[in-house]
């Protein structure tokens, strides 16, 4: 087996022959690697004679098509087709049509003896491929076909805007700022041990007449209601749909009409398992679950009885709802009720014949669970109200850019979203990240990635699917690991993180249908990239609009922190994030105090070399605030050893990040009331309560806080004063 037929093939598949580390250190891409990401995307090459296959099918799998799958443009160039038919063969000339979104028509034709752009010999005939300039169209999903060609090849043609979309605030350089909560972890008075999405209602209100812009939160993706402990957001059962532990089951309109659940509410075990909930300082997902799903049932019920019977108005909305959900929302409901009969959500261990979502005895258990099925329809149409009503009051309160979602890098491969679609994803893959200082063996997510091939001879309707999924109802959206959009950390599935390889995707494409979407549902777009970056990627992100992720403990540079007047403008500043320690944890050493505890350093030294380097931050940050004229009164900027973060100081370092000129400032609600221990410990599973530790303060009280309150406001005032970039 030629090692150089084998590089070639994985060239040709997308896979990066080698990866510079966040220290610049080099790594190669090994050989078996190579082949096992091979077999994950398709191209099999365990042997000679299926890397020859396998080698050949890629060389000539463009020029075999007449019309590639699925071209992406941008609205301000006129767009080339390329076009594949054997030498000699008619038509003369090509004749196109294109059908636009709205319904026109267009149509043209080229001269083939004027278009021929080159030629090679595909399975013994000659292959000409022409190119076919288009007219500038407008953006949009459209189809393109050839008139005069047997079979009349079609092909979906995206055209979409150079830049995503800017909210008119951002677009007139205002400066932006919003709070950031992890919604479950929220407390209130009626909460059921988890925040729910009333208390986003309620957060809505309070953030609007702080001044707040944008209220961020966590992933509200579908999990596991049979497996409710798996609580990360990050490795959900479906980024398409939604949590159902956050709906607040006394807003949903059937609870005031349904007697069956206020007779269960008020049995005592009910109340004792609600009340002992209501009082952990973590969230109980299990008992949460429960018991919003025993209520659930009953307020079905009484929908059914008194609304789908009748044929009433709600009865038309809930059917509008299930005929717009259309296939997706159906597989999903379906998987929800297979994953009760068997026991599990892990669908490859169902039974054979379950396996696959078009199969006849899938179809014959849909008939025959269909009341169950529509029971997780009703489900998700009451989190889509209730998250709806949320992000509307928002926007009607005054916030400027509204609900802030956030969307995970993909899924776990035991889910929902893997088992409607399987041909999308790479089943015998992962997605993580190489070794680094913070992680020296590399990360494996434990998620599915998608096969950037598959993906595109859909003409990437799963990726635009998830768009529109997660930017209905929000003004912003974080795209979590945002250079998935290059390229991705594959690791073939059982194998360790350090031996994984990149995998490119089609960036432009991507990036074309991200403006798009973001069009479409005016939706600011926020990337996430942090770690190793590509060369390149940060300004193209900039140039398309899409704001970077900038956070202050990693904004050090030659030796002193980052200024406020030294930040893009085109960013998304915050303190810390739901993975790094608060700033009370930060400045306290709280998460490095964990992490020993758990045994997470490699040896006593490397315990010692970090300590020291967060005092050298901790210092770093005391000269920055010095030199803005924040520090508070007696603080003495060299001695951070002898300084506590006070609300004063963490005021001071909210107000020095405020001045920045990102025009997106982003706060958590952790550093705002003076949390210490952070949301999740990376590296960690059951040692630490990764998303489940809950506020330690009410909303209540957090709206009755005059302190909370004057940090609002001068977190306001220096917004409305902050920098602007620096030239280059």
């Amino acid at each position: 087996m030629s090692d150089t037929d084998l590089r070639r093939l994985a060239d040709l598949a997308g896979i990066e022959p080698q990866y510079w580390d966040i220290e610049g250190t080099r790594h190669e891409t090994s050989p078996d690697t190579a082949r096992r990401l091979l077999s994950a995307l398709g191209f099999p090459a365990d042997d000679n004679e299926k890397l020859i296959s396998s080698l050949t099918a890629l060389e000539e799998r463009e020029w075999q098509s007449i019309l590639p799958p699925a071209m992406v443009v941008r609205e301000d160039r006129e767009p080339a087709v390329s076009v594949h038919l054997p030498s000699g063969e008619p038509p003369a000339n090509i004749e196109w049509q294109i059908i636009l979104e709205d319904g026109t028509v267009r149509t043209g034709e080229g001269s083939r003896r004027e278009i021929v752009a080159a030629s090679r010999p595909i399975q013994g005939k000659d292959v000409e491929r022409l190119s076919l300039t288009l007219p500038r169209l407008p953006h949009g999903y459209h189809e393109f076909r050839l008139e005069n060609v047997p079979g009349i090849p079609r092909m979906a043609l995206i055209v979409a805007p150079p830049r995503c979309y800017l909210p008119p605030a951002l677009a007139e350089e205002r400066k932006c700022w919003g709070l950031a909560t992890q919604l479950y972890s929220v407390r209130s008075a009626g909460d059921w041990g988890v925040g729910d999405f009333t208390d986003l209602y309620r957060l809505a209100d309070w953030g609007a007449e702080l001044g707040v812009d944008a209220l961020g939160l966590n992933p509200l993706h579908a999990l596991f209601p049979s497996a409710p402990e798996n609580a990360s957001p990050y490795s959900p059962n479906s980024r398409l749909f939604r949590n159902a532990i956050y709906l607040d089951m006394t807003a949903i309109p059937d609870y005031a009409d349904c007697a069956a659940a206020d007779r269960h509410m008020q049995s005592p075990a009910f109340r004792e398992a609600l009340a002992a909930a209501r009082r952990a300082g973590t969230v109980d997902y299990s008992t949460v679950t429960r018991l919003k799903f025993e209520v659930l049932e009953q307020l079905y019920i009484t929908f059914r009885d008194t609304c789908l019977v009748g044929d009433d108005r709600r009865a038309t909305l809930f059917r509008a709802f299930q005929s717009s959900g259309g296939e997706r929302l159906h597989r999903f409901a379906v998987f929800q009720v297979l994953s009760e009969v068997f026991g599990t959500n892990d669908w490859t261990q169902w039974p054979p014949p379950y396996r696959d979502p078009a199969s006849p005895d899938i179809a014959m258990f849909s008939r025959d669970h269909a009341e169950r099925v529509t029971f997780f329809q009703y489900v998700q149409w009451q989190a889509d109200l209730q998250f709806g009503n949320a992000a509307t009051r928002a926007k009607e309160a005054g916030m400027k850019i509204g609900l802030y979602g956030d969307v995970a890098v993909s899924v776990d491969p035991g889910g929902a979203d893997h088992w409607s679609h399987q041909h999308i994803f790479a089943a015998a893959a992962r997605i993580g990240a190489p070794p680094d200082p913070f992680n020296a063996l590399g990360q494996e997510w434990g998620i599915v990635p998608m096969n950037p091939w598959r993906m595109r001879e859909d003409a990437y309707a799963d990726f635009i699917a998830l768009l529109r999924a997660n930017m209905r109802h929000v003004g912003a959206l974080r795209i979590d690991h945002v250079m998935a959009l290059q390229h991705s950390y594959w690791v073939p599935a059982g194998c360790p993180a350090s031996v994984g390889a990149y995998v490119t995707y089609p960036l432009e494409d991507l990036l074309g249908i991200l403006a798009l979407e973001s069009h479409r549902n005016a939706c600011l777009v926020i990337g996430e990239a942090l770690g190793t970056v590509p060369e390149g990627f940060r300004p193209r992100m900039a140039q398309a609009n899409v704001l970077s992720y900038r956070v202050l403990y990693f904004e050090e540079e030659q030796g002193r922190q980052r200024r406020p007047n030294e930040y893009p403008g085109m960013a998304a500043a915050c303190v810390s994030t739901h993975d790094l320690a608060t700033i009370k944890g930060f400045w306290r050493g709280a998460d490095l105090e964990t992490k020993q505890r758990l045994g997470l350093y490699r040896s006593p030294r490397e315990i010692e070399e970090e300590k020291d380097r967060r005092e050298h931050d901790k210092w770093l940050l005391l000269q920055a605030l010095a030199d803005e004229g924040l520090l508070p009164l007696d603080t003495d900027p060299d001695r951070p050893g002898n300084i506590d973060m006070t609300p004063a100081l963490a005021s001071a370092v909210h107000a020095y990040l405020a001045r920045s000129s990102a025009c997106l400032f982003m706060v958590q609600l952790d550093d705002l009331i003076g949390e210490e221990q952070q949301a999740n410990l990376p590296g960690t599973t059951s040692e630490y309560p990764n998303w489940r530790r809950r506020l330690s303060v009410s909303l209540e009280s957090m709206v009755a806080d005059p302190i909370l309150r004057d940090m609002a406001r001068t977190i306001s005032r220096e917004r409305a004063n902050a920098s602007t970039p620096q030239p280059g």
